[in-house]
């Protein structure tokens, strides 16, 4: 079976979403704009199970004084979604930022999610290369 990896960069906001079948390739998806807990979990789990993911790369910022925190914030957030599968963390560090500046000139920065979605992207980019 193919591995089906999904991203998330996990905001207080909405949660931004990407996605590898595979091939290597990372395609942003639509981001889960979050107005509770329980429903953000729902709407994440929805999309983990239409694409079947066999691994979730969470977004944390690795080395920072709130590491640890924010690996218990997304322990606890991963147990509501249910996922029975792989739980991988990998450093977010600057990736808002970066999907920021792909963004410059292509369109107006909107509070849409896209700005997430390319963040999750950027993180699972560089998730996959480690492997």
């Amino acid at each position: 079976m193919m591995a089906t990896y999904i991203a998330i960069d996990l905001g207080l906001k909405r949660i931004g979403l990407a996605l590898s079948a595979g091939a290597g390739i990372v395609t942003p998806l639509p981001a889960v704009e979050r107005r509770n807990r329980d429903q953000a979990a729902r709407d994440v789990k929805k999309v983990l199970d239409e694409y079947e993911a066999t691994t979730v790369v969470v977004g944390i910022p690795m080395g920072s004084t709130t590491e640890d925190e924010m690996r218990r914030r997304v322990a606890h957030f991963m147990n509501l979604v249910d996922f029975k599968g792989e739980i991988a963390y990998q450093d977010e560090s600057h990736s808002s930022q970066e999907a920021e500046a792909l963004m410059k000139g292509e369109i107006r920065y909107k509070r849409d999610g896209r700005i997430d979605s390319l963040s999750a992207k950027i993180i699972l980019e560089r998730y996959l290369i480690t492997l």
